[in-house]
């Protein structure tokens, strides 16, 4: 499996994800079409340019969405049993069609299930970073991560 063991999350343990992704005015529209998010700020161009940030932004949802999904080849890739949840997710900075998206994860916590004897939940920090390194996206996301299997 290409995702991390249970054993693997020490806490503490920082990953610098490889993958980078441009974000595109397709990406934005086609996203927010796709969730009916008629909101202005993400579809309308000549609504835009009269808000305080001159441009359509990119759709939070689809950013959270993309900074998760970089994440899972080198976290949780065929090693997860579930996604347990999101909490604590913040946007500091705009995201703009153009700006490319680049992700660094660090284990925050990480304990044996209490109810399951093959698993463990670890607690990962998601940073988002744009082109500059200004953060774009901050989440804390748990897993039910599986345990290495004994031969």
């Amino acid at each position: 499996m290409a995702g991390l063991y249970f054993e693997d999350c020490r806490e503490g343990l920082v990953i610098e994800h490889a993958i980078r992704r441009t974000v595109t005015e397709t990406d934005n529209t086609l996203f927010s079409a796709m969730t009916y998010n008629c909101a202005p700020l993400h579809i309308d161009a000549e609504y835009s340019k009269g808000s305080i940030f001159g441009q359509r932004l990119v759709n939070s949802m689809f950013l959270i969405g993309l900074v998760s999904g970089i994440t899972v080849t080198e976290t949780t890739l065929g090693t997860t049993l579930a996604n347990l949840g999101f909490e604590n997710i913040q946007f500091p900075k705009p995201v703009f069609h153009g700006d490319t998206i680049h992700v660094r994860t660090v284990i925050v916590n990480a304990r044996l299930s209490k109810s399951r004897d093959d698993s463990g939940v670890v607690t990962f920090r998601h940073v988002g970073l744009n082109q500059r390194d200004e953060e774009v996206c901050v989440a804390s996301r748990t897993g039910l991560m599986l345990l290495r299997p004994k031969h």
